[in-house]
């Protein structure tokens, strides 16, 4: 299997399924001299991991972070970083009856089609746990861009419900088990949440991850669009289906006049009056926040039967048994904002590279 690496300069490369011994990643290019340890990448692993609530798969999983090299007295030293994670509380029976047949929805069809073979234990590598170590790697690219960058990410939409932008308050996303910005809109995800687990069934979500304190001039102006790479590192992530910036689909609908971001001069600072551009203009930052937003399929493990085929061309139905987010973008938040991260450290670098 190739391609498990994503970045230029800042180069991360993942290892590692979901019923296996243990994850991994390996992030090189990481400058020298920055100040990390385990407890600074806990956090945001924490924010990811599994059985925090009832509206998430009851998998119970530590993900503690180890630092195998890369540092030496609480700094980088310039070589590979090795993060490892351990898994702790795998169920590989659950699958045991599915082995056999194709989830719909799933990766269980493509794999086979082209590898010849797969791991139906959760679905091996192409289970969202593997983002785990995408979680890891982002708290490294986060301690590279320095505190004055900050990401943060929010749920906005489950299935039919969504929140009211007008109440967006950041301080309420780590409020609730949904990370939702409005404070309002919990007790309704958490009725429809629980409507649809009773059910058996799964839903899809909308999240929403914001960078500010990016500097114009990041990105460059053909193959290496800052928007673009973006938009890449957010599909790259299991279940997405689709990527916003900005006012993304909705500029379809606007004017000339209601896209363009007007600019002003304030304190002799150019200032924009709107961001319909999400923060990227010619693939390069604007000096604005970077605004991506993100769809998530439901989850495709669903104790409802499906039509379905088996490896050997029988039509059947499947009910997949076991311990499944009833939402899965719920746990997105975390992996959006590791994405983000993992991007902007890698522009960082090569900005710095090429303009000094």
């Amino acid at each position: 299997m190739s391609h498990n690496t994503f970045g230029h300069l800042f180069r991360v490369t993942t290892f590692g399924e979901s019923h296996g011994p243990a994850l991994g990643c390996v992030v090189d290019g990481c400058p020298p001299g920055v100040e990390l340890a385990e407890d600074d990448l806990q956090p945001y692993l924490d924010q990811r991991k599994p059985g925090q609530s009832r509206h998430t798969t009851q998998r119970k999983e530590s993900d503690r972070v180890r630092i195998l090299s890369g540092v030496f007295e609480g700094v980088t030293t310039g070589t590979p970083i090795g993060l490892m994670i351990e898994n702790e509380d795998q169920r590989s029976k659950d699958y045991s009856e599915i082995k056999d047949k194709f989830r719909p929805g799933h990766a269980d069809y493509t794999y086979i089609a082209k590898y010849g073979r797969r791991d139906y234990r959760g679905g091996g590598r192409s289970s969202a746990r593997e983002t785990a170590m995408r979680v890891a790697a982002g708290g490294v690219a986060r301690k590279v861009l320095g505190p004055d960058i900050v990401i943060r990410g929010a749920m906005v939409r489950m299935g039919e419900e969504q929140i009211d932008y007008a109440n967006w308050d950041w301080d309420q996303v780590q409020q609730n088990p949904f990370f939702s910005p409005d404070a309002s809109s919990v007790a309704g995800f958490e009725t429809y949440l629980d409507g649809v687990r009773k059910a058996g069934s799964s839903v899809g979500a909308a999240v929403e991850v914001h960078a500010s304190g990016v500097p114009a001039g990041w990105g460059a102006p053909i193959y290496g669009k800052l928007d673009a790479e973006l938009a890449a590192a957010m599909m790259s992530i299991n279940a997405v289906k689709g990527v916003e910036i900005g006012a993304g689909m909705e500029a379809a609908r606007l004017t000339g006049e209601q896209n363009a971001d007007e600019m002003r001069m304030d304190a002799g600072e150019p200032v924009f009056l709107s961001n319909n551009n999400g923060g990227v203009l010619g693939g390069i930052s604007t000096g604005q926040d970077l605004i991506v937003r993100f769809s998530v399929k439901p989850t495709s493990s669903i104790l409802t039967p499906r039509r379905t085929i088996d490896a050997d061309g029988n039509e059947t139905e499947i009910s997949t048994k076991g311990r499944h987010d009833p939402c899965v973008g719920i746990r997105a938040v975390p992996i959006g904002e590791a994405m983000m991260a993992c991007v902007l450290a890698d522009q960082m670098l090569r900005h710095r590279a090429q303009c000094g």
